[in-house]
């Protein structure tokens, strides 16, 4: 499906930036990634520095000529309001917000026709928990500018991103109250937001731009009230 295409996939060293880039391979695609991880497959260096984006954009273009998809994956720290720092805040807005608008743009003029930019944003960016404001601005900032990037390149690139939810990285299978409490029965894995990222970046999304796609099992539609369905809320802290 991909075979030749040219991808680029921030944090694409673990989780479900790994799953994401290790199914553009596997379905034909040339897929560079970077992370701050060790490793010796993929550049290494922190997107929150302005060099760094710029010596790998290069490097892709150099190398390749053209990029077809771009995936903003990174994932920003979180730190909540009673202990955020400053700088910590700046930190994850720079990973969460201003790398991936960084990177479209240094990438913008090199993209195929047909090219697509996916960002992966949270459920987090409708809903919270305490204490995660650093993350959840992050990701309801790029789920915004996902729509902005979309109309600013009409006609030339596709731009959506994905919420998802609860996602277990190591694929453990639960049970109970943690499964069921979902209305999709149980909790989602990295498969579940690399199929949809594939999906987006396909011919067939080819009428699908400035969306976000909730994958969430379900649990952002979930109305929660005290003793009803079993649902009991314990206010002490």
């Amino acid at each position: 499906m991909f075979r030749n295409k040219v991808v680029a996939v921030t944090g694409g060293a673990n989780g479900i930036g790994k799953c994401i880039a290790e199914q553009f391979r596997e379905n034909g695609a040339r897929v560079y990634v970077i992370d701050r991880a060790d490793g010796d497959h993929f550049y290494i260096g922190d997107i929150a520095e302005k060099v760094t984006m710029e010596d790998f954009a290069a490097q892709v273009i150099e190398k390749e000529g053209h990029i077809d998809v771009l995936v903003n994956n990174a994932l920003p720290i979180m730190r909540g309001i009673d202990r955020c720092t400053y700088e910590e805040f700046q930190y994850a807005l720079a990973v969460g917000v201003t790398a991936p608008f960084y990177l479209s743009k240094l990438f913008a003029p090199y993209f195929s026709p047909g090219g697509s930019i996916i960002n992966i944003s949270s459920s987090r960016d409708r809903m919270s928990q305490p204490q995660t404001e650093s993350y959840t601005a992050a990701k309801g900032g790029i789920a915004a500018l996902t729509h902005a990037m979309a109309v600013s390149f009409s006609g030339k690139i596709r731009v959506n991103s994905i919420s998802p939810g609860w996602i277990d990285t190591a694929y453990t299978v639960y049970e109970g109250p943690d499964a069921s409490q979902q209305p999709a029965g149980r909790v989602g894995n990295p498969m579940d937001i690399a199929n949809m990222v594939l999906y987006l970046a396909s011919d067939k999304a080819g009428f699908i731009t400035g969306e976000n796609i909730c994958i969430d099992g379900g649990m952002t539609k979930l109305m929660i009230y005290h003793n009803d369905c079993g649902w009991t809320y314990d206010d002490r802290k």
